[in-house]
């Protein structure tokens, strides 16, 4: 049942009945409970009258606008903050862990030694051994020689005692599962970026296992596949979570019940984030029809004193008065804005030529690193593409080669006829801090009339005062939506976005993905966010992270669905030495069947170039056959990339050797049947 505003008269007061159901009927198995909590800063109230409790296992997401008091009420509940009023209670023996957005971490310290201050005493106990072996080493006396021995093995005793080496494998995995390779390591924490700072912050907090854990935007330096490593690990943990998040495809995944902080107060929906979108509206409704029935009813009660506060009924009057100004303070509920339609019309784009762009075989490197190697591909108008991959792979690269910002190392690239680009960077340097987002939006489409750009700017989450402020003052969400919908209403017939939900609060997220829908021109959508991708987009640019990138025709649920597909046939095929013919044919049937039922099409007709591929050793396979081929391989190559997201491969260093050279040897058997396709579709053309 969907918990709504409720009050209970005692007396002449009136109680919240949230808070008296937290602090009377609260479950004993509650590892937390929050009772009525009000902080304010300065005149501004973010917390008034703050009531929930938490149990073992329970996973709830604590959403809400930026800037409404979700991390003030998570720093308050691990003890950062005092309340103003109302009691934080734990039950006893609970241990609390908390990741702030900006942990503070040694920086003195390597990276994989600041993880193992997790287990503070076998961290010592590390730190005492090194100490013990560098003595040793320096050591000439044989008395001092052999007390130092003594000391070692007592140690080494106590570290095996306390399962340190067991500890050891549990951080090289949690380490890898959120994207910090071996590499980084012995990288000292000063060295590190931001992101992998945050990884490593949050890497510490997991391994301490608390009963009550508080994440506060986990996933803003994570790629997808660490997204999903996070997922699963959530998934299976045995103690409370309250996550704070944007990330709507986590929260639908993770969480039984969602919290609501509007106006300071919460409101809970059971379920997942869908769950919480259906129940909004329908409690929004409900409130709303009953904020329209209270208004007439203050409108006649002022009408009927209005006039009658003067002459015989003046004593009814003054009586009515009083009794509408307690009903205004204690009965009326607030008017709540609806958030559910964006009132958005977005102009026709002006048509562009047919190809938008072609690249023929194009290579990039960076620094002696392969970023991308041999890419073709075609974008047609009106079509609508994501690319993913792991951080760092070289996504942003890609498409500043293809709008030819950047030159190939190698290939070729060329833009099509009549295209208006509007292209997104992560960072805004470019942006006048004395403008307001009425001015910027006003200069960006010309001849704009001032009420226009104020609907668009509303369109866009700026309300009042706001759309007046100057960008000196914003906040970096507020200045990508204002860059955003300035790219929206720019009659672009290319959208070119990377990462534009990165500074974006959901409510923000939903109102891009609207204006997305509605644009009729072709997209080109980089991103880590996956609900983004899976209501926007319906094809997607793949990197692997090894320097290869593949063309998946379907939207993001579908290549889950393949690649999750391709584990369970890749679970049966069993070892290389266990592989009888018998075998082979069996996996290969299976491969059959995962290419039919996933209906992969066939790579898309590439714009003729002068660099033709040449007949290579697969010009004499018939079309079918090498059509066949293609499909048979991208969907085992599929499997094995999602084996490779998966953290628990990481923990078998010979398995996850092995299903990386298969990918590799399955790569380089695919590149030259793809060049052979390539030549047949030129030649057809």
């Amino acid at each position: 049942m969907m918990l709504l505003r409720y009050r209970l008269r005692v007396g002449s007061s009136c109680i919240d009945f949230i808070a008296v159901q937290a602090a009377l009927h609260s479950c004993p198995m509650a590892l937390m409970t929050l009772a009525n909590l009000k902080h304010a800063h300065g005149d501004n109230r973010v917390l008034d009258g703050v009531s929930l409790s938490l149990d073992r296992g329970q996973k709830v997401g604590l959403v809400g606008r930026n800037g409404c008091g979700k991390s003030t009420l998570m720093r308050i509940i691990c003890g950062n903050y005092p309340p103003d009023e109302g009691q934080v209670q734990m039950a006893r023996g609970t241990r609390v862990g908390y990741l702030p957005q900006d942990p503070k971490l040694d920086g003195q310290r390597t990276l994989r030694r600041e993880a193992e201050q997790a287990f503070s005493e076998l961290a010592d106990l590390h730190d005492r051994i090194d100490d013990v072996s560098h003595r040793m080493a320096e050591a000439t006396d044989p008395t001092e020689t052999d007390a130092l021995m003594k000391e070692y093995e007592k140690l080494e005793h106590r570290m095996q005692a306390a399962g340190g080496y067991t500890v050891d494998h549990r951080i090289d995995a949690m380490l890898h599962g959120l994207g910090l390779g071996d590499e980084t390591f012995n990288v000292q924490v000063a060295d590190l970026s931001g992101g992998q700072k945050a990884r490593l912050a949050m890497c510490k907090l997991l391994l301490s296992e608390p009963d009550v854990l508080l994440l506060d935007e986990p996933t803003n330096h994570l790629d997808i596949d660490g997204r999903q490593w996070l997922e699963q690990f959530l998934k299976a943990y045995d103690g409370a979570v309250m996550v704070i998040s944007h990330d709507r495809w986590l929260l639908d995944e993770v969480v039984e019940k969602i919290v609501e902080l509007e106006r300071g107060r919460l409101v809970e929906y059971p379920g997942n984030y869908q769950a919480f979108r259906e129940q909004r509206v329908v409690r929004q409704l409900e409130q709303k029809r009953e904020y329209d029935k209270q208004q007439t009813y203050i409108r006649h009660q002022k009408q009927y004193i209005q006039k009658y506060k003067t002459g015989q009924r003046a004593k009814e009057a003054r009586g009515r008065e009083k009794r509408l100004e307690r009903f205004i303070r204690d009965e009326v509920v607030e008017q709540i804005r609806d958030d559910a339609v964006m009132g958005l019309n977005l102009s026709k784009a002006p048509r562009s030529g047919d190809i938008v762009m072609t690249a023929h075989d194009i290579t990039k490197a960076y620094d002696q690193k392969k970023l991308f190697t041999s890419v073709s591909v075609s974008i047609k108008r009106g079509q609508r593409i994501g690319v993913i991959g792991p951080n760092g792979c070289g996504k942003s690269t890609l498409i500043r080669t293809l709008m030819t910002e950047a030159q190939p190392d190698a290939g070729t690239v060329k833009l099509g006829s009549s295209l208006s680009i509007g292209y997104y960077r992560q960072t805004h340097e470019d942006l006048d801090d004395a403008d307001t987002p009425v001015t910027y939006l006003q200069r960006r489409v010309p001849d704009t009339m001032e009420q226009a750009a104020r609907d668009v700017a509303g369109a866009f989450l700026f309300s009042g005062t706001d759309q007046d402020k100057p960008f000196g003052v914003l906040s970096g969400g507020e200045r990508t939506r204002a860059v955003l919908a300035g790219l929206v209403i720019g009659g672009h017939n290319l959208l070119v976005l990377d990462e534009p939900s990165n500074h974006l609060d959901i409510p923000s997220a939903e109102r891009l993905e609207a204006a997305l829908c509605q644009f009729d021109g072709t997209l080109i959508l980089i991103t880590h966010d996956r609900m983004l991708l899976q209501d926007t987009v319906d094809e997607l640019l793949v990197f692997d992270g090894h320097g290869n990138v593949r063309h998946f025709f379907g939207k993001y649920s579908d290549y889950l669905a393949a690649s999750h597909a391709g584990i369970e046939a890749a679970r049966h095929e069993g070892t290389k030495e266990e592989k009888t013919e018998g075998n082979r044919q069996k996996a290969k049937e299976k491969s059959d069947r995962l290419a039919t039922a996933t209906k992969s099409p066939r790579p898309r007709k590439p714009q003729s170039s002068s660099r033709k591929p040449k007949k290579g050793k697969h010009a004499w396979l018939k079309q079918e056959d090498l059509e066949k081929q293609i499909t048979d391989l991208e969907s085992q190559l599929a499997a094995l990339d999602t084996r490779l997201a998966d953290p628990d491969l990481y923990r078998d260093k010979d398995a996850f050797r092995d299903v990386h050279d298969q990918r590799e040897k399955l790569a380089e058997k695919l590149k030259p049947l793809e060049e052979e396709w390539l030549r047949r579709a030129e030649d057809d053309g």
